[in-house]
């Protein structure tokens, strides 16, 4: 178990700074509380390079997924969350700091936050990355656990009053139900099995199948631990406290659920699919995962057309990016993997960008939330957006944005695997779905300027976060080559792992 230990070490680090985050939070120097999201980012960055080092690890030294897969993975959360802890600077203890620094009241420990909410954040980033790093069915749970645990409190913290509290209670009740389920999975396959360890249930499961075929205990602990973790994907049917969080939740905390659990989620299920059979699954997963996926990208485009709020929209799209991943998820080790891995990263910059952008506008010291308030933006505040323009419209997958080819790419890997049907079911949603994005990138361009106008938000890093990532989305496309070449390799080694 020691040896271990030697590819842990970039979450090890981030639990160290999350101790040093909270203590730096309680500082009287205001320069030093200021900080905290700057350290926390910068963290998280070298984090990622650390990560990144980790794809030369020997297998002993590596949990049940190919080393440089789970490297791949690893970097990209910590490095998309390092962008996300900028984001959200300035967001929480906004009101405190101002009357502090205006002489209104001094500062007291007691009723600072700021320090906890980024040290709630590195705890979930890290429990995403620990998936990542999983060997056994006690580990997976524990670091899904640590993803979800934290992001309840920080719905709170990152919204004062009512409506965030309401949000929290929401969101910890849909996944103390969705834990049940899945930890009921692993329960039923431990009972199958006879064994936590992940690599060896792959080899029982394999054996069994070669044989008399998989029984179904095992099956049904399947069914049941994909069903549950698809509550981190905010994937059908518990999909349904997506758009209600994402409202009451602050910008900066909806870009972070956005993404770092369902990143989570999409690394959970390449583990249990793996386990299960990787290219040779049983066929009541593979119907359990096609269904998930159609019902997933149906109801949350469906949604997302009738919303006028700016949050829930884009809530009832991040439902439908779920059920475009499952789609690549499906489509399995290889060249599935690869498109999702890439698909989960473009997704992850497009979601913070949009996200950044109402972080960085504001209404009488309020975010804007209707999508009406976001009209003739481009005459205000120009790059905003212009930034809102590109993320819509590479979350459409409108050409030749980064989105577009992202998508394609996905939508090839599950034709190469035979999904034809559900690729075609797939192209319908995104036609349907590009009838709201075309929205929120009109309405920028062409809407009409609300009668109130809005204002910038205090901190300028939501803004300088939303103008390069819209940049990215433009650029990237021309120069994706390698990237793309990169993810291939980590997938394709994912492959090699599972044949031996």
């Amino acid at each position: 178990m020691v040896e271990r230990l030697d590819g842990l070490v970039p979450e090890m680090m981030l639990l160290a700074l999350a101790v040093v985050v909270a203590v730096l939070g309680l500082s009287k120097a205001s320069s030093i509380r200021r900080a905290v999201p700057l350290l926390t980012a910068g963290g998280l960055f070298v984090a990622a390079w650390l990560a990144w080092g980790g794809k030369d690890l020997p297998p002993e030294s590596a949990g049940f997924l190919a080393p440089s897969l789970a490297a791949s993975l690893r970097t990209m959360i910590a490095a998309v969350g390092g962008v996300l802890a900028l984001v959200a600077s300035g967001t929480v203890d906004r009101r405190l700091e101002h009357d502090v620094e205006s002489g209104r009241m001094p500062f007291e420990p007691l009723r600072a936050s700021r320090g906890e909410f980024y040290a709630f954040m590195l705890l979930s980033i890290t429990g995403a990355m620990l998936v990542a790093s999983a060997s056994d069915l006690i580990w997976l749970f524990l670091a899904l656990e640590l993803t979800s645990l934290p992001t309840y409190v920080m719905v709170v913290m990152g919204r004062a009053g009512r409506r965030g509290a309401e949000a929290s209670v929401k969101y910890f009740f849909l996944g103390a139900m969705a834990t049940a389920i899945f930890l009921y999975g692993f329960a039923l396959v431990y009972g199958g099995t006879g064994s936590m360890q992940l690599a060896d249930i792959a080899e029982i499961v394999a054996s069994r199948r070669n044989l008399e075929g998989l029984d179904m205990v095992t099956t049904a602990g399947f069914l049941l631990a994909l069903l549950g973790v698809g509550y981190k994907l905010a994937a059908a049917p518990l999909h349904l406290y997506a758009m209600d969080v994402y409202e009451g939740a602050s910008a900066s905390v909806t870009a972070f659920l956005g993404f770092v659990p369902k990143a989570a989620g999409t690394i959970a299920f390449m583990v249990l699919l793996q386990t299960a059979g990787g290219e040779s699954l049983p066929a009541m997963v593979v119907t359990l995962v096609w269904m998930l996926a159609v019902l997933t990208m149906s109801l949350g485009n469906m949604a997302a057309l009738q919303q006028t709020s700016a949050k829930r929209l884009f809530g009832g799209s991040s439902i439908a990016h779920s059920g475009y991943l499952l789609i690549g998820l499906l489509a399995g080790p290889g060249e599935g993997w690869a498109a999702t891995t890439f698909y989960l990263l473009v997704y992850g910059l497009m979601n913070t960008g949009v996200f950044a952008v109402l972080a960085a506008l504001e209404r009488r010291g309020s975010e804007v939330e209707q999508v009406s308030d976001l009209g003739a933006l481009r005459h205000h505040h120009p790059g905003l957006g212009w930034s809102l323009v590109a993320c819509s419209g590479s979350l459409m997958g409108f050409p030749p944005l980064l989105g577009f080819v992202a998508k394609v790419w996905l939508f090839l890997a599950a034709v190469q695997s035979g999904h034809i049907a559900l690729v075609v079911i797939a192209a319908i949603n995104s036609a349907a779905g590009a009838w709201y994005y075309l929205r929120m990138m009109g309405m920028p361009l062409l809407g009409a300027a609300p009668s109130e106008p809005v204002e910038a938000a205090p901190s300028p890093w939501p803004a300088r976060v939303a103008g390069v990532i819209g940049v990215l989305l433009l650029v990237v496309p021309f120069f994706a080559d390698d990237l793309m070449v990169q993810t291939r390799e980590a997938a394709a080694a994912a492959v090699m792992v599972l044949g031996n």
